[in-house]
């Protein structure tokens, strides 16, 4: 299956322990490189998050996000320690009575004090396998999103392929005729030495400057280029490496073409299968 490097998902679970929100986000990239951001409590996430994105994901750089919001912040809050609160005023008390001074601390210094406000302990052990049971279930949406955008790319260098081989083609049916007017003119430009040259090196001269205008084999290997194209897009397996190397020979050989053109239509056809290899070699950057 063909897949695209661009894609996102995002998926939030309500639990027992609290909510959970997965994003990730991929784009394009030679390797495959995890960027995460966990909350500071779940950093032991890291190492299994990292191998689950190696077991499911070819390439491409991937930002992962965790969001964590606890049961007990959804629902009751923070919760004051009373005693402590009770202990820290009757100390204020006791140190006003001794410096004969009222005890009036302010509410915002008492939330600051250290132990004063308590959130309900949580239990990271169930946090982290909810949250890994989560993670299994977002990259599920984008392994989905990523084939789904490669189906699409698929289709466009498919069809793109089919407009190569058109012109491939074309060329070749026109190549007889461009090579027997090639030797047409060399003949007329030489007309008026015939007298002085001899015919069977004339002729061998004329042949020379054929074969050198020949793409005959540029078009075979044009040909053999698109074939593995088509072969490498119904791959199961991550193809976008072998699709670029694929797009640099494709370039090469249109490349010669245009330098052994001997007519304005082969030029024309040779900037055409540069500009569609051009647009599918952009295309192939997004494939896995």
């Amino acid at each position: 299956m063909t897949r695209s490097m661009t894609a996102f998902a995002r998926e939030s679970s309500s639990t027992e322990v609290g909510e959970l929100t997965w994003e990730l986000r991929s784009v394009n990239h030679r390797f495959l490189e995890p960027h995460l951001r966990l909350p500071d409590d779940l950093r032991t996430l890291e190492t299994p998050v990292r191998e689950r994105l190696a077991a499911r994901l070819g390439r491409g750089k991937v930002d992962c996000t965790l969001r964590f919001v606890p049961a007990g912040e959804r629902a009751d809050g923070l919760k004051v320690n009373r005693r402590l609160l009770e202990q820290v005023l009757a100390a204020a008390d006791e140190i006003a009575t001794r410096i004969g001074e009222p005890a009036t601390p302010h509410v915002l210094d008492l939330l600051r004090w250290p132990g004063l406000l308590e959130t309900p302990q949580q239990d990271l052990d169930a946090v982290a396998v909810a949250a890994l049971a989560l993670l299994e279930r977002t990259l599920d949406a984008l392994v989905d999103n990523r084939e789904r955008e490669g189906g699409r790319l698929r289709a466009l260098l498919l069809e793109r392929c089919e407009k190569l081989a058109q012109l491939v083609e074309g060329v070749r049916v026109r190549l007889p005729q461009v090579l027997d007017a090639v030797r047409n003119r060399i003949r007329e430009r030489l007309s008026e030495l015939r007298a002085e040259l001899d015919p069977t090196r004339l002729e061998q001269e004329i042949a020379l400057v054929a074969q050198r205008l020949d793409v005959d084999e540029e078009m075979d290997r044009l040909g053999v280029h698109l074939d593995a194209v088509r072969k490498a897009l119904d791959a199961d397996t991550p193809v976008g490496r072998r699709l670029d190397f694929l797009m640099q020979e494709l370039n090469r050989e249109a490349n010669t073409l245009s330098a052994k053109s001997a007519d304005a239509d082969t030029t024309h056809a040779a900037v055409e299968m540069k500009v569609l290899i051009e647009q599918m070699r952009e295309q192939v950057q997004n494939l896995e």
